[in-house]
């Protein structure tokens, strides 16, 4: 990835994060306080939905520029032809890459935003893994899907052999993150019963699979469930505005690159 590529990626996904995040961050107040333990009632209700906005405002930006920083670098070390049956391979080994350098700046700004939300005292630590845990499947799911809908043989067939427009990349964010949202809700549920925990409980050891087993026999599967319909209207929303955002940034930066003297 030459200069200009790497300056592109780095603000467009920074943008494109802070734009989302900011934008959206009720939706994830009430997401978080539906799943909390204590129920959405005790947890705050509609109180305070922006709750822990200064944390996410601060973090998003440089959690977002790393992450398609690390994706597109990625896809370019893996290149494959556009043909490929390797092609959402390749996407999944450069979003799963992308999640976990950007998960080292989300982490401390994750914690203290559900902990603002939801008014909850617990651990700190392990909190890595336990996103990782969620994130890596949703962006397995994700990115894969996105990148197929914007072929213009997959969806796009009436300008075959045109590269889409940031709106249609905007639809196509929409429906691959709603459709990642709505199959990866159980673990981000345990991610939330993880940060939301006492200290010194069996929940705050940090392991997903024993949190989803536990909201399983508690809760059933409308417990494993808790939060959907909002978490895909906000991640489908989220998908619109950020990945439309990101295409369009990046676009807008390659092209006045492009038209620079210094360029040339």
């Amino acid at each position: 990835m030459d200069a200009p590529g790497f300056t592109a990626s780095l603000v467009a996904g920074g943008v494109a994060g802070a734009s989302v995040d900011l934008i959206l961050f009720p939706l994830d107040t009430i997401k978080t306080r539906l799943q909390s333990p204590q129920g959405f009632s005790k947890a705050g209700g509609f109180r305070g939905i922006y709750a822990g906005v200064p944390s996410t405002a601060v973090g998003s930006f440089p959690n977002a520029a790393m992450f398609f920083l690390t994706y597109e670098y990625v896809k370019c070390l893996l290149h494959t032809d556009s043909a490929s049956h390797f092609r959402p391979v390749k996407h999944m080994l450069a979003a799963s890459a992308g999640e976990v350098v950007a998960c080292l700046i989300r982490v401390p700004s994750e914690v203290v935003k559900q902990r603002a939300q939801v008014s909850a005292s617990s651990k700190t630590l392990q909190i890595f893994s336990t996103i990782l845990h969620e994130e890596i499947p949703f962006s397995l799911v994700q990115f894969p899907l996105w990148e197929s809908l914007k072929l213009p043989k997959a969806l796009w067939s009436w300008r075959r052999g045109h590269m889409v427009d940031s709106w249609q990349s905007a639809v196509c964010g929409a429906f691959a993150g709603g459709f990642a949202a709505a199959v990866t809700t159980p673990l981000d549920v345990a991610k939330t019963r993880i940060m939301l925990a006492k200290a010194g409980s069996s929940t705050a050891a940090g392991n997903v699979l024993s949190a989803m087993h536990g909201v399983w026999r508690s809760q059933g599967l409308s417990g494993l469930f808790a939060g959907v319909f909002p978490r895909m209207v906000a991640i489908s929303m989220g998908g619109f505005i950020f990945l439309g955002a990101y295409d369009q940034t990046r676009s807008l930066l390659l092209e006045v690159s492009r038209k620079s003297p210094c360029s040339r």
